[in-house]
């Protein structure tokens, strides 16, 4: 995608591996600001901090902070010792076993003194299939935004929850992926676009949009069942950090409230997402998954801009007040209408026909 009108991705490597560069995007949507790691701590850091975010772009740095390890010391029980501290970080979603797991298995076939090249390979290539895979997410998911638009004949109304565009994917994204696509065909569309709180990655959605030209409106999370009751919204799209064998859906907090809704009102409430998410050693995703529960703090403060324009974190929950903070929730499978992946868009229970090799790994 652009900024400012430079084609801009969320992660790249600096001279060859020896550093990575990404976006802070807790700085977002009031500062643009890069920052250069060059040590895979940092790496782990910007991910457990939400420097950077969204499940495939988790993935996609854990493999480059395993190369940054390759370069500090490439011996097997160092590789091991890292791999287990970055899957760690964020246990919810499924891309950073995924991402961290692709360059182990990559490397541990090779000796040490080969193993930063190889790592570096391997990250390069899972970084662009990455993007190969969001552009074929897009185009499949803005077929079924053509159709709505064909009986309509109106702007299409998407919401959406979270920011599941190109900031949490190295390039655009999984559900705003076919909103970009849809809007480059020259489809009318107009996007809700959740607020998402604690984290407000909502607004980030917001500054993507707003990069892109394509119309939008925040709402207020609790907003959305009463704009879907008002028949303003044609179908819900959303992203996952980890979908399980039966295509139950962990993804941000809130999301079940809006598949609940979706269902009452009969939206079609797709899922957008890559391979790589998908956990198919689960079949129960409510008891299954483990969900993370972050600081109370994210809850406590929020930021913002000040009346003088300069930004600054407020407090809104005094320090000593008990809060509970999970940062995702469990949608089962029978809410979900499709999944729109890289391959195609089926419902839940057709799912390993569209991915076949996982069928072996499959009891019902």
């Amino acid at each position: 995608m652009k900024v400012n009108g430079i084609p801009t991705r969320t992660i790249w490597p600096i001279e060859h591996g020896q550093a990575v560069g990404i976006i802070d995007q807790t700085r977002l949507p009031f500062e643009f600001v890069k920052e250069e790691c060059v040590d895979w701590r940092q790496l782990q850091n910007a991910i457990a901090t939400m420097k950077v975010r969204g499940a495939p772009l988790i993935g996609i740095s854990g493999a480059w902070a395993m190369v940054l390890a390759m370069k500090e010391d490439p011996r097997d029980e160092a590789v091991h010792a890292v791999r287990a501290e970055m899957i760690a970080t964020r246990p919810t979603a499924a891309d950073l076993q995924w991402g961290v797991d692709q360059i182990v298995t990559a490397v541990m076939h090779v000796e040490p003194k080969e193993r930063f090249r190889v790592a570096y390979k391997k990250a390069e290539e899972i970084t662009q299939a990455n993007v190969l895979a969001n552009r074929a997410i897009g185009t499949h998911g803005a077929k079924l935004i053509a159709e709505i638009y064909a009986k309509k004949r109106a702007p299409v109304n998407i919401l959406t929850h979270c920011n599941a565009g190109w900031l949490a994917t190295v390039d655009y994204g999984t559900a705003l992926s076919p909103v970009y696509i849809a809007f480059e065909q020259g489809i009318p569309l107009h996007v809700w676009v959740d607020e998402t709180r604690p984290r407000n990655q909502g607004l980030l959605t917001a500054w993507e949009l707003e990069g892109a030209g394509v119309p939008y409106t925040v709402i207020a999370d609790n907003a959305g069942g009463h704009i879907m009751q008002h028949r303003e919204v044609d179908a819900v799209i959303v992203g996952a950090d980890r979908v399980t064998a039966v295509g139950d859906v962990a993804n941000k907090i809130g999301t079940y409230l809006k598949a609940l809704a979706a269902k009452d009102m009969e939206v079609p409430f797709y899922v957008a997402v890559p391979s790589s998410s998908f956990d198919w050693s689960i079949h129960d995703g409510k008891h299954s998954i483990e969900i993370e529960n972050r600081s109370g703090d994210e809850l406590r403060k929020v930021r913002g801009r000040d009346k003088d324009g300069r930004v600054t974190e407020v407090q809104l929950i005094d320090p000593q007040v008990n809060v509970e903070n999970p940062a995702f929730d469990v949608t089962p499978a029978r809410l979900v209408t499709a999944f729109i992946t890289e391959r195609g868009v089926c419902a839940p229970e057709f799912l390993t026909r569209l991915y076949p090799e996982a069928s072996r790994r499959f009891v019902r």
